[in-house]
């Protein structure tokens, strides 16, 4: 046991300790979760357009009209299906700030070039047309929203690269010290804002003559396309989340650092879903944002939902049972760190053993689940991560009651895996406690 504790901490924690302080890999994941409150809010339409209750839709038609569903749509289109365009001043916003320079002028430089990568004409078939029209002079919705992430991550850093790199070698126009400072950091924007502008303009038109047509085309083809095969498949999502387990068992945050590799892939394929709900077309993801957030980490991540239950049941020591009671409120809305320092599972290697065990089992049997169809997908519904499971599992899934059996399922599975190891640790506990006393 001592060798497995050396190897976390000699070998896997300095790693992922420079891995997750990598500040590319910040700015992308605090940029990202900018952009979840807009898709909260977006989802909150998405499921009034969509209520799950038979003769709902009709009701709403006799009161509001037939167009009643595209004007809830309206909120979505302005929220959920914006989440690249405000990923690529967000990101941008919070690279800048590690580098300390201007972080308005550089979100703001980065929206520009987003939007200099994104066709301004597209294809477009209306609700019942036989054929499509090309449309001209105007932005696709579809850009903004997932299908145009990658770029605006891309964007963001490389914008602000170019931005940061100016400023720091002072190849900026300096105003006199009179001038009010927000008028000279808008000047000192110019000349590294004319450089970004100029690059992506010069991409742009190159790519525009190859068989890819946009920048979009471009890097979905190169990068998000093979990113989505890999991080979207069963085995992808092995690979992650035993990456998240086995960083949390080395004490290190693990969601936070594998999410912020992995994270622009299942916000996309979130989108993917959603935009195809809204449009009442087949899913086409399984492993997206909610399939983790309200189907996997049920009572946090390691699925410790069951952990705690069978803390509350079997518990003997009087460590565990003050601990089990500490634990059941936050593990209700999916906050486990009272069970992984408390416990703890944290470099303890008879508790990792399940850990890791039970949120790689609780991935096969939800993914294999939702891929056959016997329960029904994340519809992409942004539920907040902190949802009390079974309502979280019936929300996600669009309102199926299978979702909520999903939950239930894996909880159990939770409790039969963690239960016997725990029990061996309670009683271990229990002994040393007895020693103290005698």
């Amino acid at each position: 046991m001592s060798k497995y504790n050396d190897f976390l901490e000699q070998k896997v924690m300095p790693v992922a300790a420079r891995v997750g302080a990598q500040r590319h890999l910040l700015a992308l994941r605090d940029g990202l979760i900018a952009t979840m409150p807009f898709m909260i809010i977006g989802s909150l339409f998405l499921i009034l357009a969509n209520f799950p209750i038979n003769g709902y839709a009709e009701w709403m038609s006799s009161i509001f009209g037939a167009g009643w569903k595209n004007s809830l749509n309206y909120p979505v289109d302005a929220t959920y299906n914006i989440m690249s365009l405000i990923a690529a001043f967000a990101v941008a916003y919070r690279l800048a700030e590690s580098y300390k320079v201007d972080k308005l002028s550089a979100g703001t430089i980065s929206v520009s070039a987003f939007l200099l990568t994104t066709p301004f004409n597209f294809l477009f078939k209306a609700a019942g047309a036989k054929d499509a029209v090309m449309v001209t002079g105007a932005l696709s919705k579809a850009f903004l929203s997932s299908k145009g992430l990658f770029v605006a991550l891309l964007i963001a850093i490389i914008s602000t690269e170019i931005y940061r790199w100016f400023v720091q070698k002072e190849i900026i126009i300096k105003m006199p010290d009179g001038v009010p400072p927000t008028v000279g950091k808008s000047f000192a924007a110019l000349i590294p804002g004319f450089a970004v502008i100029l690059l992506v303009w010069g991409v742009r038109l190159l790519v525009e003559t190859t068989s890819y047509g946009t920048i979009n085309g471009l890097v979905t083809t190169i990068l998000g396309d093979p990113l989505k095969m890999v991080g979207l498949t069963l085995g992808g999502s092995l690979v992650a989340e035993f990456f998240v387990t086995l960083l949390w068992g080395a004490g290190l945050h693990g969601t936070n650092i594998v999410k912020s590799v992995m994270e622009p892939i299942w916000l996309s394929a979130s989108g993917d879903n959603a935009a195809a709900y809204q449009a009442g077309q087949h899913l086409p993801h399984v492993a997206t944002m909610q399939f983790w957030d309200n189907f996997i980490h049920i009572g946090g991540t390691g699925v410790t939902f069951g952990l705690v239950l069978a803390m509350l049941i079997f518990s003997r020591s009087k460590q565990m049972k003050s601990l089990s009671r500490l634990s059941i409120a936050p593990a209700i809305f999916n906050i486990n760190e009272p069970v992984i320092f408390g416990l703890p599972i944290m470099l303890n290697p008879l508790m990792i053993i399940p850990f890791i065990i039970t949120s790689l089992v609780v991935v096969i049997v939800t993914f294999i689940a939702m891929n056959f169809g016997w329960v029904a997908l994340p519809t992409g519904i942004a539920v907040p991560w902190t949802t009390p499971p079974i309502i979280a599992g019936y929300l996600a899934s669009g309102g199926h009651i299978s979702g909520a059996v999903m939950n239930v399922v894996n909880i159990f599975i939770s409790f039969l895996i963690y239960t016997p190891f725990f029990r061996i640790y309670d009683k271990a506990k229990k002994r040393e406690e007895e020693g103290l006393t005698n």
